[in-house]
């Protein structure tokens, strides 16, 4: 695989951390250097391990995982965006509680947001390319651009308030929507239709 591809594919599996990170921004209230390190940072880590994974696991358990994968991301996304939406309209306290760069929030983001990796790694595996360039590539492009959408999300944040914090989950809930009828034919028949 050659170094534009590369690039490609690293931005196009990079595009739903920003995202979710721009959303994130809007929400994280203390604004230290660990906070602007920390969503970054495992993004990029998932998004590094997962092709990794998934190019081990390679074609045999493909079929399995490959069934499921779109419903697990949609399930973490939607739950995701419905609690920023509620944080919107919470109490200052709630809100504190629920940043997504902490706890519970920050792996089932980096999780959802990686879900497409694992399915990079199995096609990979399949073509018989190297996995280390692509993944070390991925890894390093998702933590840079997810460090932008959170520089990003902090300025609109503190600028508009409720208003990206709400956006943040709903843009959260519609990838989440974007995930499944993709991968669903029905459902993507269904929406063409519209």
């Amino acid at each position: 695989m050659g170094f534009i591809e590369t690039l490609l594919l690293s931005f196009g599996l990079a595009f739903d951390a920003f995202a979710v990170s721009l959303s994130a921004g809007s929400l994280i209230q203390t604004r230290t250097w660990r906070d602007y390190f920390r969503l970054p940072f495992h993004f990029g880590l998932f998004q590094f391990f997962m092709p990794v994974i998934g190019w081990y696991l390679g074609s045999t358990v493909e079929q399995l995982i490959e069934k499921v994968d779109h419903w697990i991301a949609f399930i973490l996304l939607v739950t995701i965006g419905t609690r920023m939406i509620r944080a919107a309209f919470s109490s200052k306290e709630e809100t504190q509680n629920s940043d997504p760069s902490r706890g519970i929030s920050l792996v089932m983001l980096s999780v959802a947001t990686s879900i497409d990796a694992l399915a990079v790694g199995f096609s990979l595996a399949l073509l018989r390319y190297s996995i280390w360039y692509p993944s070390i590539f991925i890894g390093i492009i998702t933590a840079i651009l997810s460090l932008f959408g959170l520089l990003a999300g902090s300025r609109l944040g503190n600028k508009f308030g409720k208003i990206v914090e709400v956006s943040g989950g709903i843009i959260l809930i519609l990838i989440g929507f974007k995930i499944a009828i993709s991968h669903e034919p029905a459902l993507l028949r269904m929406f063409q239709f519209f």
